[in-house]
């Protein structure tokens, strides 16, 4: 079969659309002609079902490809990604992201796809402002969305990313008669009382202590504990009493990514869970869906980080946090304010 070179398509005929289309359902019918993307031509011209004609003369693979590379802006990383799906046994066609992928056992016009995929390369930084749409349009049909990323030696690495509702079982702590005294020294807040300390420590798994009298808070923490009324802290040089918006001030000049921290932190406590640092991991937090009893501590359930709207993703960087995730056992999320409400990405690897 033959097909022309036509802009960023190649054009073939009825025998294409009987023989392509009909049976290994390659590109788009029109009317009498089979439009196909420059991905599927060179997958087919690579199994040598279809010559591709150009300017009168027949290309062969190494031209058509160098060809198209100039007419499509990372048509090589499109192609080793539809090139995997295919031999796969997947049937791919383009859609709203770079391609949409039909379940094993669908095809077009029998099954509607399952997953829309979206290419990247390793190399190239990915804005959270242009995977968000990719994730909404897989969101709104009901779709799952797929991460592509091609390595430097053309390695396949796929993740679902999926927004994701989180909850947990922790019941909001009780307040007390009197806010609790605490003082703010360099970077955390110490409640110096032991009967506090304990029923801090003991009924929302706040702090760490500090020893069998005294508790340690967290930034976050505290300034949770004080937007309830649970605690007041004073200001270690003058002894006067802290309001939560100067206590914010002093916590972001220590730790300039404070508000952002606090605002997922308090999210994820109002929803029942609870947040504890999670540093070890490399993230703000790990999470932990229930905590019953101090004593035995159950495994948390996710790593949560805290990103900007404007954040950028390194891939590299993302791939290490995800694969440690799962290395322990634990869900990858990223928190992020959408709309004065916290919206939580989940990405993991998947096989296909």
């Amino acid at each position: 079969m033959i097909g022309k070179l036509a802009q960023d398509r190649v054009l073939s005929g009825k025998q294409a659309i009987n023989e392509l289309y009909k049976t290994g359902y390659y590109g788009r019918q029109k009317g009498d002609t089979l439009e196909l993307t420059l991905v599927e031509a060179a997958y087919l011209l690579y199994k040598k079902k279809l010559d591709i004609e150009m300017d009168g003369r027949t290309l062969v693979f190494e031209e058509f490809f160098t060809e198209a590379a100039k007419r499509q802006q990372y048509f090589e990383l499109k192609y080793i990604v539809y090139k995997d799906l295919r031999e796969r046994g997947f049937y791919v066609q383009s859609g709203v992201t770079d391609f949409r992928v039909y379940p094993r056992g669908g095809h077009p016009g029998k099954t509607p796809a399952k997953s829309f995929v979206y290419v990247r390369s390793e190399r190239i930084p990915m804005p959270l402002s242009d995977l968000l749409p990719s994730v909404n349009a897989a969101e709104n049909v009901r779709k799952q969305m797929i991460l592509a990323i091609v390595d430097e030696e053309s390695d396949l690495t796929y993740y679902e990313v999926k927004k994701v509702k989180v909850k947990g079982k922790n019941p909001q702590i009780s307040t007390t008669e009197q806010p609790i005294n605490s003082t703010l020294l360099e970077d955390r807040v110490l409640v110096w009382d032991t009967e506090s300390s304990q029923y801090l420590h003991r009924n929302g798994f706040y702090g760490k202590p500090l020893d069998d009298e005294r508790l340690q808070l967290s930034l976050v923490e505290s300034a949770y504990l004080m937007e309830l009324d649970l605690i007041r802290i004073q200001n270690s040089d003058t002894g006067n009493s802290l309001d939560i918006d100067t206590f914010s001030s002093v916590a972001s000049s220590i730790e300039p990514d404070f508000l952002r921290k606090y605002r997922a932190y308090a999210d994820l406590r109002n929803a029942g869970l609870v947040p504890k640092t999670g540093f070890k991991f490399g993230t703000h937090f790990r999470v932990y869906a229930e905590v019953t009893s101090i004593e035995k501590i159950p495994h948390s359930e996710y790593l949560i980080h805290a990103i900007a709207p404007d954040h950028v993703f390194m891939l590299p960087v993302m791939s290490r946090a995800v694969r440690l995730a799962n290395s322990v056992r634990k869900r990858m999320l990223y928190a992020v304010e959408d709309r004065e409400k916290m919206m939580y990405l989940d990405i993991g690897r998947i096989k296909m």
